[in-house]
Order: structure tokens, then sequence, then C-alpha cells
């Protein structure tokens, strides 16, 4: 190594800022020797890949291992070589000679005579063919941090001045690595903070701005002390109800209640993804992994990562994608679709469903294990039917958002409002109500509030109430016709058989003339 310019190595390595770059300059400038046979940067870091490993057997620790990060070569024969095995021998163990030794204690080793010294050589063949007199390690230290070992296989003595000229010179390269991991930290957070800034931007453009849960009702007061009890832990919650009940308000409600509220709670539609983009929505790609990558792009694992993934309608994701699903709740790390690379993830899940998972597992739709890992903490959201004392109040605060999103003056409520919306039973729950709100907003810009409800599902609800009949959760399809016949023919008695035009029957129903005019000949009624 006499010829080896230092100095120079040392500037040409810290105008890298990649980390592929800094070792690609330490190796391949070490070589431009050519008494080096070989050079190569070993960096400590998590054992993996422990089952290839040709010193697995001696590895007294599994969790941690010097990793092959970069080498270069000025081979003299073709034959066996380090290099030849890249796959196997690309792992070696902390505290075993000699790099493993340099790892663990930072302490340099140089040997020389190496056919003397054939036990702790693994490749003495390759040693002797290329004529290598010399073998030098160097730790490669960072503010008190041993990143790794530099090594060096010569054909001449190495001396004095310049092995700690290489000491000198393993530092420098190991703070430049220290700098590239720390510039592509930065890029990979600037990354993570745009794609969570689009992502947050799309939130609130699809948003009223409804962030309390309203009511006070002994079921939602249910509710609201298990989000209390779940919200402070890690675990995992599976969120039931019927659409439109608000499952997505409880699941920002534990978020927001929970240690992770400083970090974003992403949402995944499970239900609005197609089936061949699954793997790459949830955990990412690689640039040019299949068409239209054009880019590297994160997954929704890892834009959740310190923070909450909520998995909405978490039944519809098909059996294929709920086994990769299933092992990354368990083992909290991901592939981007066309990576090697394994990223390791903290992420809470907060699932919903409207569907009952229990019948989807017995019919084979939906895997038992998943089940079992999501089902830690279910919680049941009552429909808005089981909840009528909170009709009113979410109906006012509807109207107060939509006419301050309309920059309107809040219309008048009344009692008779809040009695009719009572009396209706809300199929479509909240979703529904809310929906209800807006339209007579937008409908009533100077004049009073105007609900167009469903007359036949108000007048049967009314007609049980008064006459202290309890509520029929499902009716058959034939009470639901006989329910109909009547309805319609009290409305013919109420408008003296007159269907079309004021004071019609299809005016008192709030139907189309046309089709109620439909369903009198379908059910062989008589309008006279």
């Amino acid at each position: 190594m006499q010829s080896m310019d230092f100095p120079l190595l040392m500037l040409a390595t810290a105008q890298k800022r990649s980390l592929a770059e800094v070792l690609k300059a330490v190796v391949n400038g070490i070589a431009q020797c050519r008494d080096v046979a070989l050079t190569r940067i070993w960096l400590v870091a998590a054992g993996d890949r422990c089952g290839k490993c040709l010193l697995r057997q001696q590895c007294p620790d599994q969790s941690r291992c010097l990793h092959l990060s970069a080498s270069a070569d000025n081979s003299l024969t073709v034959g066996e070589s380090p290099e030849d095995d890249l796959d196997a021998f690309n792992r070696y163990p902390l505290g075993l000679p000699h790099i493993g030794v340099v790892a663990q204690t930072a302490v340099p080793v140089q040997e020389t005579h190496l056919d003397d010294k054939k036990n702790w050589i693994l490749f003495p063949d390759w040693v002797r063919d290329e004529k290598i007199l010399c073998f030098a390690a160097q730790p490669m230290q960072f503010q008190d941090e041993n990143l790794g070992v530099l090594e060096v296989w010569d054909r001449k003595v190495i001396s004095e001045e310049d092995f700690r000229w290489l000491r000198v010179f393993a530092n420098h390269a190991a703070a430049s690595i220290a700098n590239a991991r720390a510039f592509e930290e930065i890029a990979s957070l600037k990354e993570r903070l745009e794609l969570e800034n689009d992502y947050l931007r799309e939130e609130i453009t699809t948003t009223l701005g409804a962030h309390d849960i309203v009511g006070e009702s002994s079921a939602l007061k249910k509710v609201l002390q298990q989000i209390k009890l779940v919200a402070p832990t890690d675990a995992v919650v599976l969120i039931n109800g019927e659409s439109g009940t608000g499952k997505e308000m409880v699941a920002r409600a534990i978020h927001e209640n929970s240690p992770r509220k400083n970090r974003a709670l992403i949402k995944v539609n499970c239900g609005a993804i197609p089936e061949n983009l699954f793997e790459s929505e949830f955990f990412g790609h690689m640039r040019g992994s299949f068409t239209g990558a054009v880019r590297d792009k994160p997954g929704r694992f890892e834009l959740a990562d310190g923070g909450t993934l909520f998995l909405d309608e978490i039944g519809e994701i098909p059996l294929a994608m709920q086994a990769k699903l299933l092992r990354v709740l368990q083992e909290q790390e991901i592939e981007r679709v066309g990576d090697t690379k394994t990223r390791k993830v903290n992420v809470r899940i907060v699932a919903a469903t409207n569907r009952d998972l229990k019948r989807e597992v017995a019919a084979g739709r939906f895997r038992q294990d998943l089940f079992y890992r999501l089902g830690v903490f279910p919680l049941e959201v009552p429909p808005l039917r089981e909840r009528r004392e909170d009709i009113a109040k979410l109906a006012l605060h509807f109207v107060r958002l939509t006419a301050k999103k309309m920059n309107r003056s809040v219309p008048r409520f009344t009692k008779a409002h809040a009695e009719q919306l009572a009396a209706h039973d809300w199929p479509g729950n909240i979703r529904e109500l809310q929906n209800a709100v807006e339209r007579a907003v937008i409908l009533a810009p100077n004049g009073p509030l105007h609900f167009e409800l469903s007359a036949s599902n108000a007048i049967i609800a009314v007609q049980a109430k008064s006459a202290g009949v309890p509520e029929t959760p499902v009716l058959t399809r034939d009470d639901w016709k006989r329910q109909e016949r009547e309805n319609i023919q009290s409305a013919l008695k109420q408008s003296g058989g007159k269907v079309f035009g004021p004071g019609g029957a299809a005016e008192l129903l709030n139907m189309k003339p046309t089709t109620l005019a439909s369903r009198i000949k379908v059910l062989n009624l008589k309008s006279r």
C-alpha cells in the first residue's frame, strides 16, 4: 500500500452523499493499489439470513453480525475465492477471528506469514494462489460507535505508517458512512412527510370536519367507555357495525386518545383497492417493479409507522392478501414490491367491518387466524335506530356544520323536526341522517327546514310507536308487501282514490305518480 494517497482518497470519499457511493469509493480507492488482492467493508447490522450463513454453527449471538457491504479485488487467478459464494459468505459472526473480534473489540489486527495461520483462514488455497503475505483489519468508528470493519488482503507487508494511515482512513470512512445514512434518512423522512401531507390534504377534502362523537344515549356511552379503556394501549381493535354508523369516527377517537396521537392516522378503504394493487398499496413498491411504477413509493404501513393504520372494510381483503397481512401483523416487518430489503414498522392496527366475520370464517372467505389476530378487542357500534335519543342532537350538529360550510345563517331546528327525524328508522344510519340534513339546508336558503324522508318508513314507525308495538328489526318479503299494500290503500282512501295531482296519493306518499301507478297494478289494488 506504499503508493496509496490516503489524503486524496479521503477527499474523494467525503464528496459522496449516498451510502452506496461512499462504500464504492472506499473499496475502489484502496483497490487502486495493485498490491491489494482484496479489500472489503463489513458493516454491523441485524443478524438476518442465518439459515444461509456458512458460520451459523459458530455464531454465539444471531441477533447481530457483520454484513458484507462492499468489496473490490485485483485477482491474479481464477479459483476458489471469498467472492465465489457471496450468497452464503456475506455474513460474519461477531467475536470470531479476525474481523469478528475487531468488530466486537474495536482493536485493529495485522497478520503476516499467513501460510502458518490457516486455522482461521476460510480460503487458504485462494491466499496461496494470490500470493498474499499480509492481512489487515481496522475498526470503522464514529462517535464511539463501531460501525464495522475495513478489511485488506495485501501481497506485501503493510508498513506501520500505512497501517496507521489505514486506521485514520477507516474512521474517516465511518464518518462518511454515518453522514450518508443521515442524508438518506432525511430524504426518506422528507418523502414520507410529503406523502403524509398529500394524504392529509385528501382527508381534509373528504371530511366535513366532525371530529367529536355527538350523543348521550346509554348505547353511545358504552362505546365511549370502551374507547377510554382501549385507547391508551397498543391492542388491535376490531370495530363492528352497520354501514354509516360512524366506525371511522370511533377509530379516530381511539387514535387521538392514544400515545400515538402525534403521529399520523392512515386510512385504507380495503373495499376500494383493486385486487392486483393490494400489496403495493399496503407495503409500497420499488421503481420498475411493475408497469407504471415510475418511482419508489412507500405503502400505507410505512406511512403509519409510529402511528395508527385504520383498515376500513377489512372483510373485503382477498384471501391471498390476508395471509401476507397476517404475517406483517405478527412480525411488524414489510417488504416493498420488487425489493428484497426487510423494513421494520411499528404500527397499531384498528380495523372495521360491517360484515359478520365469524360467518365469513365459517364460509371460508376469511382466515380464522387473521380473525383471531384482529379480534383482540372487539367494539360494537350501535345503529342509529338503537340510539334514537341522539338523533336530534346529531341533526342539529349537522345543521350547524352544513350552514357554516355554506356560509349561511343556521336555520331554525324545531321540536317538530326532532320528532319527525326520531320517527325515521335510518337504515343508512348517521350517513343517511347527515345527507338528509345537508339536503334540507340546501333547499332552505332563507326559509324553514323541510326534511324529505321515506313516507312509508315514517308512517310505519309512528303507527308502531302509538300502538305500543315493539319494533321488528327484520321484515320478511311477505310482511313488507302486506305493509306496503296497507300503506298505499290508506293513502288512496285519504285522497279519495286520486293518484295524480295535488292532494293525490302520490303526493301523500312522496312518490312519483308513475311509480305509484305501477305499484298499484303489481299489488292488484283498485284506485277507486
